[in-house]
């Protein structure tokens, strides 16, 4: 796929999904020119696929927690099996889809295709177990579905996580979506509640949410709150709940508590039944605001990731790249006069020796000829010699400066003058204007995302504050 086909596709998809991102391509395409002129981006790469333009919703936990259950909800139709066995092996992610049928495509789809945030997903599981990548058709899925609320959205459930077979794959393909996602909700059933049921599993999930960075993207939900209704011990079950969360050293974040109303049990005491669907209203409404918003905080990362670029290849990039190539054209220009002197001795001593200068124009023009091809041909092996050196010392540390020092450095470029002294002044320029108007964005964002956690943090940000609200 060109440039131009995946700028094509990628604007056609924000215009059918999430028109406010539009703009902002335009951006990364002005970025991209930057890089490309500059060599520090490979001719056929772009800033565009090193982040994810769909939010991506994560719904993890066990198989029996009643995530396909609450996807299906969401969704507004049974495109995934639910029950108390896992339906699918695979993560599952799910966009939206013009087709009135769900369609069904190989995990190799989102591993090729730079609008996901699977792109080269396959090299996380190959840090697991080498070849493994490439069957990464057994560990993920592609569905799209035709239903509104995936429109701008991507949408993920983990396969069934009890099982034994696979269990490091798995696990490292979970770290790597929390870690991508810009919403994750962990799913934790009430019927089993107690501390024993938070090993393995449940134990990975909450300690990798627990110590991320950016943990206020994480909800965790005790589903199926209305099976506590018969014995009329919600309080003991959440407690329960909420002691084995802080054995694992959580004691802050978003907690909420739902069922699924059309799964309910009967409940013959309306006071309590009440009760339940009071408290499953508001953190569902809850829940569904943060899904529905996430698109803003996509947003807001994407305009972050383009400064935050942007800034990286002005003021570190382009400044490394250009003392790099100050460098080697003083290196270039010192061997080429040490080489000139040799010519230079070598034509006196023959002069000395032979009389050069005196012998027929034929023998003089061919000598002259010859040192010349000479020093033509050691000028251009000594300015490569020395920009392959230029280009080694900096592969470990930053292949992109690299592969710009081979890209500058190419037999037509110049080694000296004031085209040199003048290089990237222009693209400077430029990326200062790329910040400017990232950092007007970030502000128009910035306010919206805000209101939209302050409002969050209120109701939700204390798990031990939940008995005393009933």
């Amino acid at each position: 796929m060109t440039l131009e086909e995946r700028y094509k596709r990628l604007k056609q998809h924000l215009s059918e999904e999430n028109p406010l991102l539009l703009g902002i391509t335009d951006k990364y395409m002005d970025l991209d020119k930057v890089g490309h002129k500059t060599g520090l981006l490979a001719a056929d790469e772009s800033y565009t696929s090193h982040i994810s333009w769909w939010p991506l919703i994560s719904v993890l936990g066990t198989f029996s927690a009643g995530k396909s259950t609450f996807i299906n909800d969401y969704i507004g139709e049974k495109v995934q099996t639910s029950g108390n066995q896992a339906g699918d092996d695979k993560f599952t992610a799910r966009c939206y889809g013009k087709n009135s049928e769900a369609t069904t495509l190989p995990g190799m789809a989102l591993d090729a295709d730079p609008r996901f945030p699977f792109y080269n997903v396959s090299e996380e599981v190959n840090k697991v177990q080498v070849g493994e990548g490439d069957r990464v058709n057994q560990y993920l899925q592609l569905k799209t579905v035709k239903s509104e609320a995936l429109k701008g959205k991507i949408l993920i459930d983990s396969p069934g996580f009890d099982a034994d077979s696979q269990r490091d794959t798995i696990l490292r393909l979970t770290s790597h979506i929390i870690d991508m996602s810009d919403l994750i909700l962990i799913f934790f059933d009430a019927r089993h509640p107690e501390p024993g049921a938070m090993r393995d599993t449940l134990d990975h999930l909450v300690k990798s949410a627990m110590h991320h960075t950016d943990a206020d993207k994480v909800l965790y939900v005790l589903n199926q709150i209305d099976t506590t209704a018969h014995e009329d011990n919600l309080e003991d079950v959440i407690g329960a709940w909420q002691r084995a969360m802080a054995q694992k050293g959580l004691i802050s974040g978003s907690f909420y508590t739902i069922y699924n109303e059309k799964s309910i049990s009967h409940i013959d005491d309306e006071a309590v039944k009440e009760r339940l669907k009071k408290k499953k209203d508001i953190d569902l409404e809850r829940i569904l605001s943060r899904i529905d918003k996430v698109g803003t905080e996509r947003a807001y990362r994407i305009v972050r990731a383009l400064e935050n670029i942007a800034k990286s290849l002005k003021d570190d990039k382009l400044v490394s790249l250009h003392e790099a190539l100050q460098r080697w054209s003083r290196n270039v220009v010192w061997v080429n006069l040490s080489v000139a002197a040799l010519l230079v001795a070598a034509l006196v001593t023959l002069e000395m020796q032979f009389g050069l200068l005196s012998s027929s124009s034929t023998v003089l023009t061919a000598v002259l000829a010859g040192a010349a091809l000479v020093g033509l041909y050691a000028h251009f092996s000594i300015r490569k010699f020395m920009a392959n050196r230029a280009s080694k010392s900096w592969e470990e540390k930053d292949p992109n400066i690299a592969r710009a020092i081979r890209h500058n450095t190419r037999w037509w470029k110049p080694v000296f003058g004031p085209t040199l002294k003048s290089w990237g002044k222009k693209e400077k320029k430029s990326l200062e204007s790329l910040i400017e108007q990232s950092k007007l964005t970030s502000k128009i964002l910035t306010t919206s995302l805000s209101a939209l956690l302050e409002s969050e943090q209120a109701a939700t940000n204390n798990p031990f504050t939940f008995i005393n609200n009933w």
